[in-house]
């Protein structure tokens, strides 16, 4: 394809609360078996992208771990390769990034050195499928600028956590509201962007020299008039993770067949690091009812409309239900827990209650098996 990828993985929400503590949204776990950003990986891999630079910043650690090897994606390759950029001190530069714009600008040696003509910039934290081919074929027919990939408000969602699009008759955007309180429009921008390489590098340059950070802000609304920038419409399931209820909302929208069929069931498929670990064990006294239970579970009783991760662990005569049970997490005997997040490598002892009763409740800081969590987060 004649397109190199940017994903921005760098932002931290402090609407996501302690689970941001030990990663970045990026890296939060989605479906089971998932991270995030293996969504939008997926998506360029599929679209015959070779070449993928990250941009990560915040509580890198575990997203780094998870991209130690760019195989899963197929990126594995002499030519082009997945590239992960940090923020660097150099003589020049002491800055960590400062928005947007600022981490590609930080980066422009690498987009310089390129050669594809354009680049396609895709959010870290969005769950769809999309054939980008599709929206540079729109780019280059549209003869636009930029164009910025939209989808409908997911229900329920709150319209100021979204940039807000109106199009016209021809796609064209003619208003672009960055997080409004109100808004006229039910198209929101997906966080992704097609602009050619060559423009992107002067935008850039410029915001620069002007003191200006913010890709949104600095360039997409600050030029909505004088650029032509189109948008693009996505068909099809698509969720942003930026808050505690959008997360656990998207893992438990995995438990319906259609969502399931679209992302597991349908070509082209969805990549993700694999680890070897044995099949869920269900053990006697264990019932199971509309979950996801990722590989190496143990199930020794009543789990119900969940999403457990790998190597989670359920004791006797407990009772899971409307949960998401992060990887290692561990519930003892007579356990109930019902509308909550578990975090990773958590211990919920023996005898003990958590209910969400006013929206989901997270469950963190109980470190009583060992002092230091251990393999993935």
């Amino acid at each position: 394809m004649k397109a190199l990828g940017i994903i921005l993985a760098g932002g931290n929400s402090s609407r996501m609360q302690q689970l941001t503590d030990k990663r970045a949204i990026a890296a939060m776990p989605i479906g089971g078996s998932y991270r995030c950003i293996d969504f939008v990986l997926s998506n360029m891999t599929n679209s015959h992208i070779q070449t993928v630079a990250v941009l990560s910043q915040y509580n890198a650690r575990s997203l780094n771990e998870h991209l130690n090897s760019s195989k899963w994606w197929n990126f594995g390759r002499k030519q082009g390769g997945l590239f992960l950029f940090t923020p660097t001190v150099t003589t020049n530069n002491s800055w960590w990034y400062r928005g947007t714009a600022d981490a590609i600008w930080q980066n422009i040696d690498f987009l310089k050195k390129r050669h594809e003509p354009y680049v396609i910039i895709a959010s870290g934290d969005g769950v769809y499928k999309l054939d980008f081919n599709k929206v540079l074929d729109y780019h280059i027919e549209k003869q636009a600028d930029i164009t910025v990939v939209c989808a409908k408000l997911p229900e329920g969602d709150d319209i100021n956590r979204y940039g807000v699009v109106t199009m016209d008759r021809d796609g064209r955007i003619t208003e672009f509201e960055e997080k409004p309180m109100v808004a006229n429009s039910d198209m929101v921008s997906a966080g992704v962007y097609i602009i050619r390489r060559r423009a992107l590098i002067d935008l850039l340059e410029e915001c620069n020299r002007e003191g200006r950070y913010n890709f949104v802000t600095d360039i997409l609304i600050r030029y909505k008039s004088m650029k032509k920038i189109y948008g693009y419409r996505m068909e099809g399931y698509w969720s942003n993770i930026a808050d505690v209820d959008s997360y656990f909302k998207a893992n438990m929208d995995f438990l319906r067949k259609d969502v399931r069929d679209n992302f597991f069931h349908t070509e082209p498929g969805v990549f993700s690091k694999t680890h070897d670990l044995p099949p869920a064990k269900y053990n006697a006294g264990s019932k199971v009812s509309n979950s996801l239970i990722a590989g190496g579970c143990i199930i020794n009783s009543t789990v119900e409309n969940s999403v457990l991760f790998k190597k989670a662990f359920v004791g006797n005569n407990s009772v899971v239900k409307n949960c998401v049970i992060l990887n290692g997490a561990y519930i003892g005997d007579n356990v109930h827990v019902e509308n909550c997040i578990v975090e990773s490598h958590e211990t919920l002892l023996s005898g003990s209650t958590y209910i969400g009763e006013n929206g989901i409740r997270i469950v963190t800081g109980n470190k009583n098996r060992y002092d230091m969590p251990v393999g993935e987060v």
